[in-house]
């Protein structure tokens, strides 16, 4: 099967000519010439086939063949939260295969146990462009930077909204019980079991000390649900990618 090159043009409603560093890539790196052809997509849901028509010096410009609107593959807008790492590389990696498996928003969160409290967009948004581009997707995730976890719990999202967390409902509500009444998964619902695919979908994943009670509290006093994840306990990570990917299974066309 013929190999399709893949470039990112968030304007290309307006201009025929590929951005500075992806035609750096495709002349330079791919050494393809003019009369080759690409296909180029704005990361908002356009994508066309297209064939290179000048390359001079540093500067790609194409001329449209073929345009197509591409669906999301996914039926709402997929929104996950989360607490980054303090190893920058397991965000990245979460970014890279959350926008492969297909998701719309990313927003990291300051949180009480945070073990990062900066974070560098720039990188992540170019792994979440060169992501979309492997994946032959038409759609570039929303990327937010960092948070606080009490101000974002406040806003005013529309559909559904979890929080994964590791704690018993007993520990919420603040009334002891004995470790054999503990069940590994809190007792909380399982995500894929709750979701509704009618409804667009927040998800929140805290860090590796996981949120506070106080968190937690709050979170639901603003109309979160409680969420497991299953069975196993997860870095961060983990569960994050995991979250992306029920919401891609119940949301899937």
């Amino acid at each position: 099967m013929k190999e399709f090159r893949y470039f990112y043009a968030p304007e290309l409603a307006v201009s025929d000519e590929l951005p500075a560093d992806e035609a750096a890539h495709c002349l330079r790196v791919l050494r393809l010439q003019v009369g080759d052809e690409i296909w180029v997509t704005d990361g908002k849901g356009r994508c066309c086939r297209a064939e290179i028509v000048a390359d001079g010096g540093k500067r790609c410009r194409f001329r449209i063949v073929e345009e197509e609107s591409l669906p999301r593959e996914w039926t709402s807008h997929l929104h996950l939260a989360v607490a980054p790492t303090k190893n920058i590389d397991r965000m990245e990696w979460l970014a890279e295969k959350a926008t492969e498996i297909g998701f719309d928003e990313l927003t990291f969160l300051d949180c009480r146990y945070s073990e990062r409290k900066v974070v560098k967009t720039e990188r992540i948004d170019k792994i979440l462009v060169a992501a979309m581009k492997q994946s032959h997707k038409a759609f570039k995730p929303v990327l937010n930077g960092m948070e606080d976890f009490r101000r974002f719990v406040a806003r005013d999202f529309p559909g559904q909204k979890f929080i994964a967390h590791c704690y018993d409902e007993s520990d919420i509500e603040g009334r002891g019980v004995g470790a054999e009444e503990k069940t590994m998964d809190g007792g909380k619902p399982f995500l894929l079991d709750v979701l509704d695919a009618t409804q667009d979908t927040l998800v929140m994943v805290g860090p590796e000390g996981d949120f506070s009670v106080e968190e937690v509290r709050l979170a639901l006093q603003h109309g979160f649900r409680p969420v497991s994840l299953g069975r196993s306990r997860l870095r961060t990570e983990t569960a994050a990618l995991v979250s992306v990917h029920l919401m891609r299974i119940r949301h899937a066309r």
